[in-house]
């Protein structure tokens, strides 16, 4: 089975990917992780500042990584496809990695709770643990509860760069679910819960499909 996640900034589908690698073993594909990874000062600068990457880096990208041995069971899609454009970019890459069945979820946010989230995130750069500072707030300010690290700020989760993304998706990616909603295999879930819900609303979902 592949899933693919579409939804706002700051949806929680990274979080949510992960909890799911982590109980089925599906690998979790962040487009965000592999454009970060990229060694280019371009790339870099379209990430940090929210604006769209050229679709044939990420089809590169994608391809790439979508092959490794991995992926042959399912693999869990974060983050694209991202605008009309790209579709034929997935479509062609689900047709031709593997041939398990293809679900998209949508996790619904209010606007101003995927602000929170953002512009108060703190991610340990030693663990990859995540705290947030109005939500999930370390014992200590600014120190990660499991290996005392120092906490850091992602350099684009800030209220600018939020708001640029949010407007974009609104724009851009709305379509796209659109367009999925007409194929029948679209499913929303409520992404305000809290991860443990969110995921319980997703495994009975995936439930029916996990093959």
């Amino acid at each position: 089975m592949n899933i693919t996640f579409i939804s706002a900034p700051a949806a929680g589908k990274g979080l949510i990917s992960s909890m799911l690698n982590e109980k089925y073993g599906f690998p979790h594909i962040s487009i965000g992780d592999l454009l970060r990874s990229v060694d280019d000062v371009k790339v870099k600068n379209q990430v940090k500042n929210g604006e769209f990457v050229d679709n044939r880096i990420i089809a590169k990208l994608l391809k790439e990584r979508l092959s490794m041995p991995d992926c042959d069971n399912g693999f869990i899609l974060d983050g694209f496809p991202r605008n009309m454009t790209q579709l034929s970019i997935y479509e062609d890459i689900c047709e031709h990695i593997n041939n398990k069945k293809n679900i998209i979820i949508v996790l619904d946010i209010p606007r101003e709770v995927g602000e929170m989230r953002v512009t108060g995130r703190r991610v340990c750069p030693n663990c990859g643990y995540v705290f947030n500072e109005y939500f999930d707030k370390p014992k200590v300010s600014g120190i990660c509860d499991h290996c005392s690290h120092e906490l850091i700020q992602r350099s684009d989760d800030n209220i600018e760069t939020y708001e640029r993304r949010y407007d974009t998706y609104l724009k851009e990616t709305k379509p796209v679910i659109d367009y999925f909603e007409t194929r029948g295999n679209v499913y929303h879930v409520d992404g305000s819960k809290s991860s443990d819900e969110t995921f319980r609303d997703i495994e009975k979902i995936i439930g029916g499909y996990n093959d």
